[in-house]
């Protein structure tokens, strides 16, 4: 059957069963959205910016699993989606985006809206095409799928000149299965190195276990809560991790790292053996490299080669998916030899105790002022655990990560390797059309908010009911608080009080949402009620003590253990 590029382009889609195309049309795509006109059982979400559609595909990838995709047309299509890429790619996220691109004789001509968007793209991509001829579309597509979802998952970008579009060639309907001989992940994890991991267990006296999302993107919860039991260790998340680890067990020590908690960077500083699971050693987490885990011995499983010492060295190495890798071990440790060998950690769990009764996350609340912390402890306890909550970045992020406890996976979502700011409007969005009946709730900042607030119109057109809690200091809360830690109160260019900000009222009601405000410490349970029960979408602002800081917080460059408390 012969079919030009753009009806293989939508058969493609429908043979790999995406259901979502999130998108902005232009001249290089058109041919496209004609196809996707006709097309039946392909749904498109209109966003009002590429960078939306980036980070929507991204929202829809990581509740899911699946792969998100976008469609962006060329030149300044594609560069707006780059921000959205490089997102997805820090924090291994599977999506494929296409970008459109001039026609194959005006490549290197500067035509009109041309850019090298392979060149542009190829750092902040797991891989990136040029499709030359029409003959290799459903090849590269199928590649493209594969390539995204398999080994470390990450976005791969799919460029299209304009006349590949319509050019025609054979179509074979295949059923997805790619073989692609340079590309061979290694899943299963070498059987001895995991032996060798176990017998170091059966020595640690101060065991911590360190996951990251890893775990989540390889869908190990289980695995890792089965052999966390097992084993009778503390565990720790990183920012990426939360959930793959009941927030409400007690062998959890909290989120570590810069904002982490004091038991938990105790913990790691003080273990003589870190397992490290689905984790990168990231900077944000280490601090000062030579005073991490300075008495431990460290496992690091990890399903890319190219992370393994690339921080830290490490001296056991287990290339492998972490599912596969937790299975085997699990039946290691629940061996009736292993369990007779292996050390009381009594005395360990004593000195963790010691740790946790400083409360390092403990605050107060008065009567006069809404404290950050009380809005997102607040919401825990209503929406008793059972939300996905989807952030920003900044204060409100960090808050978020200490005060809401994530017991299942998937139910986080946040920039977490690239930091960016305007990523959880759209990655809301992208959430709620692939769990439409789950509670999903955006908590962001005063500055974040406005990255990307043109993609409320795209929850208006769409009936996307997103619950949008604002924690509303009038500043760039974290650059503010280092500017208050480390350069003398000095608040260049973060005050966003009097005429800097917006009535988030009245822009609630100019797109047809709900505008709610608490200024008061009793207005916040009401709030968020009325948040919860009002249909739609709904924008509840929460005025918030303007200098209140994230603690603890390890300064840059400082050693975990060096954390500044409250």
């Amino acid at each position: 059957m012969k079919l030009n590029g753009a009806e293989i382009f939508v058969q493609c889609l429908q043979e790999m069963n995406v259901r979502v195309v999130f998108g902005y049309p232009g001249g290089a795509i058109l041919n496209i959205y004609d196809e996707i006109y006709r097309a039946k059982n392909l749904q498109h979400i209109l966003v009002r910016h590429e960078q939306g559609a980036v980070h929507a595909a991204d929202g829809y990838a990581r509740v899911t699993g699946e792969v998100g995709v976008a469609l962006v047309t060329s030149g300044p299509g594609a560069t707006n989606a780059v921000t959205g890429l490089a997102t997805a790619h820090m924090d291994s996220v599977p999506m494929v985006c296409f970008s459109g691109q001039v026609s194959s004789s005006l490549i290197g001509n500067d035509a009109f809206q041309e850019a090298d968007t392979v060149g542009i793209t190829r750092s902040c991509t797991k891989h990136n095409y040029l499709v030359k001829k029409v003959d290799d579309l459903a090849r590269i597509i199928r590649e493209a799928f594969y390539i995204a979802r398999t080994g470390r998952p990450g976005p791969v970008l799919i460029d299209i000149p304009k006349d590949i579009l319509t050019q025609k060639t054979e179509h074979v309907y295949r059923d997805g299965r790619v073989d692609i001989p340079s590309y061979r992940p290694t899943v299963e994890g070498h059987t001895g190195q995991i032996r060798r991991a176990v017998k170091l267990l059966q020595k640690a006296h101060r065991p911590v276990i360190y996951t990251g999302g890893g775990v989540i993107l390889s869908n190990a919860a289980q695995e890792l809560k089965e052999f966390a039991h097992a084993l009778g260790a503390p565990v720790t998340n990183t920012l990426m991790g939360l959930g793959g680890f009941p927030g409400t067990d007690g062998q959890f020590l909290g989120m570590l790292g810069m904002h982490g908690t004091y038991e938990a960077n105790m913990a790691v500083t003080r273990c003589d053996l870190l397992i490290a699971i689905g984790a990168r050693f990231d900077d944000r987490v280490t601090g000062k490299i030579s005073e991490f885990a300075p008495e431990a011995e460290i496992v690091h499983i990890d399903i890319d080669p190219t992370s393994v010492s690339k921080n830290v060295k490490v001296d056991v190495p287990i290339v492998g998916d972490v599912k596969h890798v937790l299975g085997k071990m699990i039946e290691l440790v629940g061996d009736a030899a292993f369990r007779k060998q292996k050390p009381d950690y009594t005395s360990w769990w004593n000195e963790i105790e010691t740790w946790r009764r400083r409360e390092c996350l403990k605050f107060t609340q008065d009567d006069k002022v809404i404290q950050p912390q009380t809005v997102i402890k607040t919401l825990y306890e209503m929406t008793h655990g059972n939300a996905i909550v989807v952030t920003d970045v900044g204060q409100h992020q960090m808050w978020a990560a200490q005060f809401y406890a994530f017991d299942r996976p998937r139910r986080w979502l946040t920039s977490g390797g690239l930091g960016t700011m305007g990523y959880g409007l759209p990655a809301a969005l992208g959430a709620l059309v692939a769990k439409p009946d789950q509670p999903i709730f955006l908590i962001s900042g005063d500055g974040s908010i406005q990255m990307n607030i043109q993609e409320l119109g795209t929850a208006r057109q769409h009936r996307l009911p997103v619950k949008i809690i604002i924690l509303n200091n009038s500043f760039l809360g974290m650059v503010r608080q280092w500017q208050e830690l480390f350069y003398g109160r000095r608040y260049s260019e973060t005050d966003l009080s009097d005429m800097a900000a917006p009535d988030f009222q009245k822009l609630a009601e100019a797109y047809g949402a709900v505008g709610l405000l608490a200024e008061r410490p009793d207005q916040v349970e009401s709030v968020l009620r009325q948040t919860m029960e009002t249909p739609g979408m709904v924008i509840a602002e929460f005025r918030t003590n303007r200098e209140c800081n994230v603690y603890p917080m390890v300064p840059a460059g400082a050693a975990m253990s060096e954390m500044i408390l409250l």
